[in-house]
């Protein structure tokens, strides 16, 4: 029996094939919004990143995958073994993901590019793709920025489209109606150019 693939050193990326996927049969959007469902004889679960337990359909959470193509783990490194697969065998991702009510995943982000802002965790590439789809904005970049009430707050670097006219108070009045109080960007800059 051949030995086990096992990796050298945590520095590489935590190889695992592909765990999800769409079929060609799924809608249009089904196969560019979401990447898939889970394969046959494997499992995922979307998990809370501080507790560990696995979360309700459409909450975020950090993906974790586990069955026969998970890493068994690093080659004689048992601690980075353990920070990357927990005890029941599921490797913890990075992804921070949502599954919804029929089974498929859409990834929102990774945990390493979160704010928390006062408790709650806020996942920049969320807002991105949220002020992406005001009409007027063409490239978006949010980070976390330090707020002395709530540890951490948000400010969204934009770039508009051309000939477009919007202030940062427009902006943030769009994203209040459809966003979470806490995600609305307190700070917005405007930019022509992104480094």
């Amino acid at each position: 029996m051949p030995r086990p693939l096992r990796f050298r050193t945590p520095r590489q990326r935590k190889p695992s094939p592909v765990s999800t996927q769409t079929r060609a049969d799924d809608t249009i959007d089904r196969r560019v919004s979401t990447v898939g469902r889970v394969h046959p004889h494997v499992t995922v679960k979307v998990v809370d990143p501080e507790t560990g337990e696995a979360v309700a359909r459409g909450v975020t959470g950090e993906l974790c995958t586990a069955g026969y193509g998970v890493m068994l783990g690093y080659w004689e490194d048992a601690a980075k073994t353990a920070e990357a697969i927990d005890a029941e065998g599921f490797m913890h991702t990075g992804d921070v993901a949502v599954m919804d009510d029929a089974g498929y995943l859409s990834i929102v982000g990774r945990s390493k590019d979160m704010v928390i802002r006062g408790g709650e965790n806020i996942y920049p590439r969320e807002i991105e793709e949220f002020l992406f789809t005001h009409p007027d904005v063409q490239y978006a970049q949010v980070i976390g920025v330090p707020d002395l009430k709530y540890g951490e707050g948000l400010c969204a670097w934009v770039r508009l489209r051309e000939g477009a006219s919007l202030t940062a108070e427009e902006l943030r009045d769009w994203c209040r109606p459809k966003l979470a109080h806490y995600k609305v960007p307190r700070y917005v800059r405007f930019t022509d150019e992104f480094p």
